[in-house]
């Protein structure tokens, strides 16, 4: 037989750059693309999500975890095509741009 998978948790996504104007830009706030979600009635579900940016780290903290973790939340919808605005509890690094974040299916609003 084979083994049981866990159940997925998150969903991937993608970052397209921050909250930004003409002249000023919001580095606490970051555009993110969620995969497979096409529309701003898809957004609904993810409002209140935890967002999750991991990279890694070149050294080991005291638990021996090279990872490190920047949590945000799902904040709103940003224009109709399944974009959203998540706010970070420390600004994403301008490198993040393009690259990938996980979007966290709890807490659960249902």
């Amino acid at each position: 037989m084979p083994e049981k998978r866990s159940p997925r948790l998150h969903v991937d996504g993608a970052i397209l750059g921050f909250k930004r104007a003409l002249r000023t830009q919001n580095n606490k706030i970051s555009l993110i693309k969620i995969k497979g979600c096409d529309s701003k009635d898809g957004v609904d579900f993810y409002l209140g999500k935890k967002v999750a940016f991991i990279t890694k780290g070149t050294v080991a903290d005291k638990y021996g975890n090279k990872f490190r973790v920047n949590w945000g939340k799902v904040c709103r919808a940003h224009g109709a095509n399944g974009a959203v605005r998540c706010k970070f509890s420390r600004p994403l690094p301008p490198q993040a741009i393009g690259g990938k974040v996980r979007i966290m299916l709890y807490p659960s609003r249902v």
